[in-house]
This record gives structure tokens, C-alpha cells and sequence, in this order.
């Protein structure tokens, strides 16, 4: 099936198949059980003497878990994971930029190559022998570019098991030129479909044009059109393409369940202010239902005033989980190449919250390390029963003036690029925990006596927005309680204690887990009346990630 008979497909069928993201299983889910994460504070009434921290975000001791061992891996670069419909087995795809050559053909500059692994963590570079490289047929590269005036680029791949064509089961999104007779069309973002994730088909063209090699010359007029040709002073040409408010050249392909179509996320360039085109990268969006026609890109966030000057985004994959949105964005520090990951988090996918701005979800690498200099993100974490796994791009050199490009040595153990691995345990995004900045007196003295002594503080509680508890059967908590305990009080939607539900009649919840069981002494939860209740979270030493009603 071509994308022309997709789209008929599409609308007859009135967007009726399954897309079943393996990230994204938990965003379609029915809101019981429900799991209430602390990434945001939209489900929390208040958390008084709290304070929230970034989650214990661990890279895999053997990092990188894929490094270069192929003539065409002098780089390792944009990658996409998934796991297999059909065996289970997880599938990598991710870029790798071939060494420098006389006789380069820009069609093999940047190539998609595929890896397999039954852990995710060893990984096998099958010989697939569909595109040879230079003569060489033992190869993993699955696509390479169309040629043209530049070279393809990114490889954002979408599973969606439940689609009702096995053609169509596998999605890429990657960014190439236009070949042939519409050369001067430009760049932008291309699709391609797959069974299995090994054989991809191209399809449609060029779908998504962008800007190219227009930094600093105004917008153009409307009635100029954007192609630019300026012939230099040693006879040859320079082509530029003034597009205005477009995305830029790499972007990540999700299925939004909440509004039923697909998003791409991704760089946009912002003028300066001089009003130049492509000042900085700024988080794009733009949506389709077909794949073919999209939504006029639009700005969602752009750098602050808190922000260094050099900053900016450098892309912003974005992944649902649990209902809400989540980007691991990659922030860009111009002066320096450097490209560091931070949290974010939103409700609808364009309001976004940067509540831990310009601060690393995990640390760079130190030294003559793979990933030293600049760590990429992706649209697919590995959601796993007890952990979530992000995989990771990285490179030793900056990100802006491509150093180390040719520098590795195949065979080598002095590595340069490669993707690693770090993980949280699961929902472990952010953690509330006691405010050890505030200081409170252990005593209530009588007025004209001296104040007890004070203490640092340990204690901390969180109480959640009004909640109908009708139906639940359990609430668990996830948390960290190995020096302390966590309780769980039940209040009536006015503040009220609700007697037998109080802090003092609750089960102390110890010990380090994900599904901390709570309880009361004498009480159950089949025992409260109908109605709206508050739930209050009491820590005593301990560290909250989530709480769940099932």
C-alpha cells in the first residue's frame, strides 16, 4: 500500500485503527487504576516543607551500549528503539555519518542502520545486505539519501503493532533533499514504511519543506517566493530557501492518543532581533492525520529570560506516558556545543512546563568519553515492568563545529559517539521530599518564654486535589521510605479528618518500593462514605515519586 492509498484508507475507515505505541500504551489507558506522578503539580492541592528533586536518572555501567565498528560509523548519531509486534526483540535505528572520501557520494553520508538485541543492552548489527557500502555488501544500512544538493539526515521510527496493513506497521520520519527535477524544492521532512523495520519503502516526497542556509537575511515577501540563488566571487552559486516560521532539519514522529493523529516535534528556527532568519532552534509542532497534509508548523516554546544567552533548543522529543506529555529536551549551549538533556512535562502537549530549567537529567560524561560533549534524546523510552529505559545519542565533540567527525578509528576503544543507556525505575520522574532548608522549633512555647531549640527539618506532606473514591479498592504508594516512613490520612473535601483515616491511625509505609500498599489500623477504604475526599501524603525521611488508586 502506497501513502496515496494510506489516505484513502485512512478516511474511509474513519481513523478507526489501534495505535498502540509501546511508550504510549500507558496514555490510552482507563483512569483506573490511576497514577498520580509529581512531574507537574497539577493534581496537588498544596506540599507544605516539600521541596522536588530530578529522579535518579542511572547510565548503564557498560555504556555505550552501541558503539562504531562499521567502516561507515565514523559518527553515531540520531536513533529511535523500539520493541518487535511479531518476537519481542528490541530494534534500533540510528544514524551514522560515513568518514570523509574523495569519491563521496552524498547518497551514503548519512545512512540509516538497524541493530537488534533480545536485553537491550548487547546489541547485534545484522549483515543485511540490501545496501552496499563503496563495494562493501555485508552491510546493516536500511536506507540511505536521495542524493540532491545535501545529505539525509535523522531517523525517527513509530511502531504501531495495531495497524491494519502489515506494510504500514513501521513509520519513519527523516529529513532529506528533493532529487531530480524538483531539486529546487528544497529539504524537509520524508516518510517511509515497513513490515519489519528492515525493509523501508519511501513514500510521498517530500511532505514538510524547510528553511536551508538562510541565517540572517530578513524574511522575504510573500510575492518573492523562497528560493535564493547569489553567485560568489569564484564563479559558483549559493542556494538558499527563506522560508519563514518552518521546522528545521530534524524532527521525531509520535501518535497523540489523546487527539487521535500524529505529531511531529522539532527544531523551528526564531528570527534574532535584527529580525534575521534562523537566530535559534525553538520547539516546534505540526500534525497530520494522514501522514500527507500537515498543520502550519507552530512555535510551543521557545528560551527565557532566565535562560544563558547562548542557549537555545536543539531538538525536543517528545513521548506520552501515564496521559500526559514528556520531553527529555535537548538544550543547546551555542558558545560552548554542548548539548545537555532537562525534564519537561505538559497536560496537552502545547503548554509546557520547564520546572527543572537548566538542569541535567543525568551528567555528561567526563574526560575522553563517548559522550563528553553532547547527549540527544529521542521520542522512545522503553517502558519495562519496573524500570524505564532512555536511550541516547551522544558525541565527544561539539555540536556546532563538528569536531571528531572523522577522528574515530574502527576497532578502537578510544570512542567517540555511540548510544548509551540510563534508566529510571519506574515513574521515577521526580521525587517530593521534606525540605531540609526549613527549620522548625520542636516546641510551642508560652508567650515570654524562650523558643525550644530548633531542628532541621524532616518532615513534609503533600495533599492531592478533591478525589471521588468511589470504586478504589487500593491506594499504593511509590517511594523511597528506607530511612523514614510515609503515611497515608484521608480528609473530607473540606479539611476535615476523617476518624479511623488519620495520619496516627495509618500503617507507616517503610522500606523502598513501587507499589507500597497503604492501610489503616482498624479501617478499609470500603468502609468510607460516597464522596470527594483529600488525600494527604505524610513524609517523615522519605521521598515520594507517585501514588496510585486502582
Amino acid at each position: 500500500m502506497n501513502l496515496r492509498v494510506f489516505r484513502r484508507s485512512v478516511a474511509r475507515r474513519g481513523f478507526l485503527f489501534v495505535p498502540a505505541l509501546w511508550f504510549c500504551v500507558a496514555a490510552a489507558a482507563a483512569q483506573n487504576p490511576r497514577t498520580i506522578l509529581f512531574v507537574d503539580d497539577a493534581d496537588v492541592l498544596y506540599r507544605p516543607g516539600t521541596i522536588k528533586r530530578i529522579g535518579a536518572f542511572a547510565k548503564a555501567p557498560g555504556n555505550p551500549v552501541l558503539r562504531p565498528t562499521k567502516p561507515w560509523e565514523s559518527t553515531i548519531g540520531w536513533m529511535s528503539v523500539g520493541r518487535s509486534p511479531a518476537t519481542g526483540r528490541f530494534q534500533m535505528w540510528y544514524q551514522a555519518r560515513a568518514p570523509s572520501r574523495k569519491d563521496e557520494d552524498k547518497r551514503f553520508k548519512h545512512v540509516v542502520c538497524y541493530a537488534e538485541s533480545e536485553d537491550g543492552l548487547h546489541w547485534d548489527k545484522p549483515d543485511l545486505g540490501l545496501f552496499p557500502f563503496y563495494g562493501e555488501r555485508a552491510t546493516n544500512i536500511v536506507m540511505i539519501g536521495n542524493g540532491g544538493l545535501g545529505d539525509r539526515y535523522c531517523c525517527s521510527v513509530l511502531i504501531e503493532p495495531g495497524e491494519r496493513d502489515p506494510a504500514l506497521r513501521y513509520k519513519m520520519a527523516y529529513y532529506d533533499w528533493a532529487a531530480g527535477e524538483r531539486e529546487r524544492d528544497g529539504a524537509g521532512t520524508h516518510f517511509a514504511f515497513s513490515s519489519d523495520g528492515i525493509r523501508w519503502t519511501k513514500e510521498g516526497g517530500l511532505v514538510i519543506k524547510t528553511a536551508y542556509g538562510a541565517k540572517g537575511p530578513p524574511a522575504p515577501f510573500r510575492d518573492e517566493g523562497d528560493y535564493f540563488e547569489e553567485k560568489l566571487k569564484d564563479g559558483s552559486v549559493r542556494k538558499t530557501w527563506r522560508s519563514p516560521m518552518t521546522m528545521s532539519d530534524a524532527a521525531d514522529l509520535i501518535f497523540d492518543p489523546r487527539r487521535e493523529t500524529y505529531v511531529l516535534y522539532g527544531k523551528m528556527w526564531i528570527p534574532g532581533p535584527d529580525g534575521g532568519l534562523s537566530w535559534k532552534h525553538a520547539m516546534g509542532r505540526t500534525e497530520s492525520r494522514d501522514l500527507r497534509q500537515w498543520s502550519k508548523p507552530e512555535l510551543v516554546l521557545t528560551t527565557n529570560d532566565r535562560d544563558p544567552p547562548m542557549l537555545e533548543f536543539h531538538t525536543s522529543p517528545v513521548f506520552c506516558y501515564n496521559g500526559q506529555y514528556f520531553s527529555l529536551n535537548q538544550i543547546m549551549d551555542r558558545a560552548a556545543g554542548s548539548i545537555d538533556l532537562e525534564l519537561m512535562s505538559s497536560r496537552d502537549g502545547l503548554r509546557w512546563e520547564r520546572d527543572f530549567a537548566n538542569l541535567p537529567v543525568f551528567p555528561r560524561g567526563e574526560g575522553r568519553v563517548f559522550d563528553a560533549g553532547s547527549v540527544k534524546s529521542n521520542c522512545t523510552p522503553i517502558v519495562l515492568p519496573e524500570e524505564i529505559r532512555f536511550y541516547y545519542s551522544a558525541r565527544r565533540g561539539s555540536s556546532t563545529g563538528g569536531v571528531g567527525f572523522d577522528q574515530q578509528v574502527i576497532g578502537s576503544d578510544d570512542i567517540f559517539s555511540g548510544v548509551g543507556l540510563a534508566s529510571i525505575r519506574r515513574d521515577r520522574f521526580v521525587s517530593v521530599e521534606p525540605d531540609l532548608r526549613s527549620r522548625v522549633s520542636n516546641a510551642n512555647p508560652t508567650p515570654g518564654a524562650a523558643a525550644g531549640p530548633v531542628v532541621t527539618n524532616h518532615l513534609g506532606q503533600v495533599t492531592l486535589r478533591p478525589l471521588d473514591l468511589r470504586g478504589v479498592t487500593a491506594i499504593t504508594v511509590n517511594a523511597d521510605a528506607a530511612a523514614g516512613a510515609v503515611r497515608v490520612e484521608i480528609l473530607d473535601e473540606d479539611g476535615y479528618r476523617v476518624r479511623g483515616f488519620t495520619r496516627d491511625e495509618a500503617v507507616p509505609l517503610r522500606g523502598d518500593g513501587l507499589a507500597l500498599a497503604a492501610a489503616w489500623r482498624e479501617r478499609r477504604l470500603s468502609d468510607l462514605p460516597p464522596g470527594r475526599y483529600l488525600l494527604r501524603l505524610h513524609l517523615d525521611r522519605a521521598r515520594l515519586f507517585a501514588c496510585t488508586l486502582r
